[in-house]
């Protein structure tokens, strides 16, 4: 079943059970994906909405959620840090489960060993190669702060 056929289905399943923060969550997400659609189907590159498109799009919303639940920590807000937070574990439930930071440093440090990569102008190959074998678990902000701490010390 595609992505986008789970997400439907979750939908319909919190509407039947009237848990209204899912009901949002799902309208928010659905409606994006049909932003998605309308721009993939016009313009020049005309294509049909994949999974790896809807996954993107997932990412994209996690980011901002986790940006924006950092800022409600910071200014104390628990209520809006709820609702972040709610639609942060619906967003990412959908996505493969992402690394922790150990397992990324244990990565990263072993690609820099098998690559010989000795600077940070190496930086671009060790990334390069995280995205061709790891794109969907890693992330990618984290991994690079992990490089260039590896590289220079």
């Amino acid at each position: 079943m595609s992505l986008k056929n789970t997400i439907e289905n979750e939908y319909k399943n919190a509407l039947k059970s009237k848990d209204k923060n899912k009901i949002s969550t799902y309208r928010l997400i659905i409606s994006s994906i049909k932003d998605l659609d309308i721009a993939n189907r016009s313009g020049p590159n005309k294509k049909d909405t994949d999974d790896e498109d809807i996954k993107k799009l997932l990412k994209k919303m996690v980011k901002q959620r986790a940006e924006s639940i950092e800022i409600y920590k910071k200014n104390n807000r628990t209520d809006l840090l709820e609702v972040e937070q709610n639609e942060y574990d619906i967003l990412t439930s959908f996505l493969p489960k992402q690394m922790s930071e150990e397992d990324i440093k244990k990565l990263c440090a072993e690609l820099i060993s098998k690559l010989g990569a000795s600077s940070i102008k190496d930086m671009g190959k060790i990334m390069g190669e995280l995205k061709k074998s790891h794109s969907d678990e890693i992330d990618f902000s984290k991994a690079g702060s992990i490089i260039k701490e590896l590289l220079n010390s």
